[in-house]
């Protein structure tokens, strides 16, 4: 027996396999595409001017037609001079975003659990906020500033100095009208001008003043012609 048709039905076997696993790829394909990223933050203290890097991690959870944005911090970025009491310190920053969406997105800790000891770094944890796009396409996300909150005052202005990479690249799909693009403007004719509307009333005092205009007319008329007559 020929090896010929066994040869074929092994081939064919073997491409609807890569076929199937292309497909199985493109169909796990993610929807975000998060990294670590390491942020150099500059940072204007009460105390004066501070600098750390901390690695920031964000990432997007769907909640409707909005996205749930968590933005990480693996270490701080500056240190207090003084004990921070529990639940006087709250963090927020701002995330820039790029790509098929443009400003911010504003995000939030919460207050410290636990005193922060003097000349420690204080530990930013995990802030969130809420990001509803406006349009489909793929939408970055950038660290941006970062304000430490403390004793009643913003302790810490921290800016990124070091132009970071978005830590995280979401694909927006499912915006409803975001893909369409607005007719053009068209002129309209204006419409024929409307004489005035009147009452009853104004129509009767109207077809006065039109009656007496043609009587007087008349007796001019009449009184003219009385005169080159007479002459």
């Amino acid at each position: 027996m020929s090896k010929e048709p066994n040869r074929r039905r092994t081939t064919a076997a073997l491409t609807a396999a890569v076929a199937v696993a292309g497909a199985a790829v493109l169909a796990g394909a993610p929807a975000a595409q998060a990294a670590v990223v390491d942020v150099n933050y500059a940072c204007d203290t009460k105390i004066g001017p501070k600098s750390a890097v901390s690695p920031v991690d964000i990432t997007a959870v769907k909640n409707g037609s909005a996205y749930t944005i968590t933005m990480s911090f693996e270490k701080g970025v500056s240190d207090s001079p003084v004990e921070l009491p529990k639940g006087v310190m709250t963090p927020r920053a701002e995330l820039v975003l790029g790509g098929a969406a443009s400003g911010t997105v504003k995000v939030k800790g919460t207050p410290n659990t636990a005193a922060v000891p003097p000349d420690t770094p204080i530990r930013i944890g995990t802030l969130t906020g809420t990001y509803t796009p406006e349009k489909n396409g793929r939408v970055t996300f950038t660290a941006g500033t970062l304000i430490v909150h403390a004793l009643g005052m913003d302790a810490a202005v921290c800016t990124p100095k070091n132009d970071p990479r978005p830590s995280l690249e979401l694909d927006v799909t499912g915006v409803s009208g975001g893909d369409a693009t607005p007719p053009p403007a068209q002129e309209q004719e204006a419409p024929p001008a409307e004489l005035p509307r009147t009452g009853p009333l104004d129509s009767a005092m109207a077809l006065g003043t039109l009656g007496g205009t043609v009587l007087l007319t008349g007796a001019a008329g009449v009184l003219w012609l009385t005169r080159r007559t007479a002459r």
